[in-house]
């Protein structure tokens, strides 16, 4: 299927990178891009809509030309639970994956189920075909890593191929757990399955990090591996769970050092337009990766959703590297970083790259337990599956949602669509903080309804934030321009 956006006047969205990327009723987290001839692949784990766990369902893939990467294809289920022989009745769920091309120039996806410590394999000729079990990562003897005495748990694998030699990188090191020493490097022979050099820590995990360079920013989950020019990136989750950090060094298996922060799913750290110390989004766990896509770099990672950790969605921001490599940390946008969106027609809610109330709140909340009802949530109509638009739901007094960036020029009136049980307005501004530039009424109404007001907007690049004020909870479905 090729995904039409949804609630466009103009279908200004389309053939463009926003964020989310993929349409707002699919939810795949945990996304590591690839270009392979001359398409972009995002292959991730699966979340479910309303789900009770992560990754409840199957692999899915992508897909989109290199030129137009906002051109998104369905590729349909790459593979299933149940065609892991550990899984038969798919009782297990598939944790994050990754994908390397082999030296027989094959695909190869490499994931870890979620009760136990080993990593499977698949195959596949084609990058989004119908991958096929392949086998386990194991010793010389048999013996499969992750099940040798003295092995540490195997998962979140990451793979990286050069020549015959095939990096897989794997770990997951909670903070105060000291009997894990950090992500691990296993360098696999030609057959991708076999052991040819054995694990060894890459980077130290907290219990271990004094003096490291790592303080602070120790690896918790997520290793994924990129190589730009003769240098290594190792993207990682740290231990403060809402920001990909990144370590560099010219070996892919040794030497790392600490780079910095890429990407924060609640924009913490970022002082350009906020507070550094200040959330703009319900934060949660992260993962994801970097890849070129013809001139420009982004970062892939998720945000969540729907008020639980369980429904998360991938974005995607352009990042720059400076002179020396390094990379500074990007703010989350609603246009992924690119040229700003214009100011004309109509933008889908579930763009809102800021959500926030008067209380603050830094996650989504812990595994299990959902975001109370004083907060806003991105979320949609229907089950799990079904192809409904997103949209806010519970904008009660103070609540906030912003979009960043539009291109506005001559813009006069702005208007909303809006229902639910409420009685207020919509304030309109350009900060975060700064002035009303307008006010928006917003009505009790069980069916959408579109409200403009007379409003200008000065010329320019600007974001735009939508504040709640009155009784009742509004809902949010759309902006839009005249």
């Amino acid at each position: 299927m090729e995904w039409q956006p949804l609630f466009l006047k103009e279908v200004i969205m389309s053939k463009r990178l926003v964020n989310p990327y993929l349409p707002s009723w699919e939810y795949i987290p945990d996304g590591e891009p690839y270009v392979f001839e001359g398409r972009v692949y995002v292959y991730g784990s699966h979340d479910r809509f309303n789900g009770q766990s992560y990754c409840m369902n199957d692999y899915v893939c992508w897909s989109a030309p290199e030129e137009d990467p906002g051109d998104w294809r369905y590729e349909g289920v790459i593979y299933k639970k149940t065609d892991d022989p550990l899984n038969p009745e798919g009782e297990m769920h598939l944790f994050a994956p990754d994908v390397t091309r082999g030296p027989d120039g094959r695909y190869y996806l490499y994931y870890v189920l979620n009760r136990v410590s080993i990593v499977s394999v698949a195959v596949c000729d084609s990058p989004a075909g119908k991958y096929e079990f392949y086998g386990y990562v194991h010793y010389p003897d048999g013996t499969r890593l992750g099940e040798r005495e003295g092995d540490e748990p195997q998962f979140d694998p990451g793979v990286l191929t050069e020549g015959a030699k095939t990096y897989l990188y794997t770990g997951f090191c909670p903070a105060d757990d000291a009997g894990r020493s950090g992500p691990m490097v296993t360098v696999l022979c030609e057959d991708m399955l076999t052991v040819l050099e054995e694990p060894h820590t890459l980077i130290p995990s907290a219990p271990y990090s004094a003096g490291s360079g790592f303080e602070g920013h120790e690896f918790f989950e997520a290793p994924s591996i990129r190589r730009r020019g003769d240098t290594y990136y190792f993207i990682y989750s740290s231990i403060v769970f809402h920001e990909l950090c990144y370590a560099v060094s010219d070996s892919p298996a040794e030497g790392f050092v600490y780079g910095g922060v890429i990407v924060s799913n609640n924009d913490m750290n970022i002082d350009t337009y906020k507070p550094a110390d200040r959330p703009m989004f319900y934060g949660g766990n992260n993962h994801g990766s970097i890849v070129q896509i013809k001139e420009d770099w982004f970062i892939f990672y998720h945000r969540h959703t729907n008020g639980t950790n369980f429904s998360r969605q991938g974005c995607a921001e352009r990042i720059r590297f400076r002179e020396d490599g390094s990379i500074p940390q990007v703010e989350m946008t609603s246009c992924a970083g690119l040229a700003p969106l214009p100011g004309r027609g109509e933008y889908p809610a579930y763009l809102a790259c800021n959500l926030f109330c008067d209380t603050q709140c830094l996650y989504t909340g812990i595994p299990g337990e959902r975001l109370d009802e004083r907060f806003p949530k991105i979320t949609q109509d229907g089950e799990d599956g079904d192809e409904n638009a997103g949209y806010i739901e519970n904008m009660k007094d103070g609540a906030t949602a912003g979009f960043k960036y539009f291109d506005c020029k001559g813009i006069k009136r702005i208007g909303i669509k809006t229902r639910g049980n409420c009685e207020g307005f919509f304030e309109v501004k350009t900060e975060w903080d700064g002035d009303v530039l307008g006010r928006i009424p917003a009505e009790e109404s069980g069916q959408w309804r579109e409200v403009f007001a007379e409003l200008a907007i000065p010329d320019g690049v600007h974001a735009l934030y939508f504040t709640y004020r009155g009784r009742g909870g509004a809902s949010l479905g759309a902006i839009l321009f005249e």
